[in-house]
């Protein structure tokens, strides 16, 4: 499969700028895969698509304030550094990316706060933007977070041009976010509300939680035509017992397993065993799905629009299928469906 078979025009105005007022007050496209019909719906609606017994696995990570602005030493100069993994807990190492990245050498010096108490130092280079910090604090552990998270703001995605807003802090995060560790939101869960997840419990629908630390390298551009060339980051996985035995129940028993999310359905993918049924889990994933793939867990999907010739989008497209998809992406750029991060979302029979 070829990148530019993911490209299509998507007009500026449909990126979604601010999230709808209600959560699950989102709209929602439903697509039948086997009927290839398309439905245009609330999300809320969604409760009606899910009976007794059906499964919705959840990725339960929870965003940490990555973004944070310090300034270099003796210049002054104000430099934005994104926090994207933790190396070392006692020797304080993360591993960031720094803009402008030009300024930024190994030895330099970054100071944070207006007290500048929190330090850090540039102790490697590790990709053109990408650095290693150590941070220098004397405090405990919990007291370095603290300050960290202080410091830090919600990591709104590039395309939305406005600052972080104190609303962000609270819907740029699920309602389940539990396990710290993305520096991105799981978008399709964030059109769950209180409300709908109790209707959906009531109803008899259960819910299994595993854990997927959302990077920034499930946002890179693919740069290569040919698909099967493109490497994906890692991201850290954990799948517990009790979400293994929910799924396989739930696929023993021929219901509804839907995956919430691209990652969600990643983490899926990444511990199915032969036999189409899913393992315990604790480690790493770098797994790229695009089409041609038959999928060994989830028989659908609740997902948002995604960019174009983004992965994210090829997942999708994978799952949908190709042409329905696009067909799919056609009809919401028509009927001004909002797009990404805090846009409406697609459910996929």
């Amino acid at each position: 499969m070829k990148l530019s078979k993911f490209n299509f025009e998507l007009p500026s105005e449909l990126l979604a700028e601010y999230p709808a007022e209600h959560r699950d007050e989102s709209r929602l496209m439903v697509l039948n895969r086997k009927e290839k019909t398309i439905e245009h719906k609330m999300f809320k609606d969604l409760i009606n698509y899910f009976d007794e017994g059906d499964l919705m696995v959840l990725n339960d990570t929870k965003v940490f304030p990555a973004r944070l602005y310090g300034e270099k030493e003796k210049t002054g100069a104000r430099i934005e550094v994104f926090l994207l993994r933790e190396l070392n807990e006692e020797q304080r190492l993360w591993d960031v990316l720094v803009d402008p990245a030009r300024k930024i050498r190994i030895g330099n010096k970054l100071f944070f706060g207006e007290d500048e108490s929190l330090v850090a130092e540039v102790i490697d280079n590790t990709t053109s933007r990408g650095r290693t910090l150590r941070f220098l604090y004397d405090g405990s552990y919990e007291e370095f977070r603290k300050r960290l998270n202080d410091q830090g703001e919600t990591p709104l995605p590039k395309y939305i041009k406005r600052a972080a807003e104190p609303e962000d802090i609270e819907r740029y995060q699920t309602i389940y976010a539990k396990n710290e560790g993305s520096v991105a939101a799981p978008t399709a869960g964030l059109h769950f509300s209180k409300h709908l997840l109790k209707r959906l419990e009531i109803k008899g629908v259960d819910f299994a939680n595993l854990t997927l630390h959302v990077g920034l390298g499930t946002f890179n551009p693919v740069e290569v035509e040919d698909l099967s060339k493109h490497k994906m980051d890692s991201e850290q996985i954990h799948i517990p017992e009790q979400a293994t035995k929910l799924v396989n129940n739930a696929l023993d028993n021929k219901k509804r397993v839907c995956a919430v999310g691209t990652t969600a359905m990643r983490a899926l993918e990444s511990s199915v065993s032969s036999n189409n049924r899913l393992n315990t889990f604790d480690g790493w994933t770098n797994k790229f799905i695009f089409p041609p793939y038959d999928f060994g867990i989830a028989n659908c999907m609740v997902t948002n629009f995604h960019m174009p010739k983004s992965t994210l989008m090829m997942m999708t497209s994978a799952f949908a299928g190709h042409d329905f998809l696009k067909e799919a992406y056609e009809e919401a750029v028509k009927e001004k469906y909002r797009f990404y991060s805090y846009g409406d979302a697609m459910l996929i029979l």
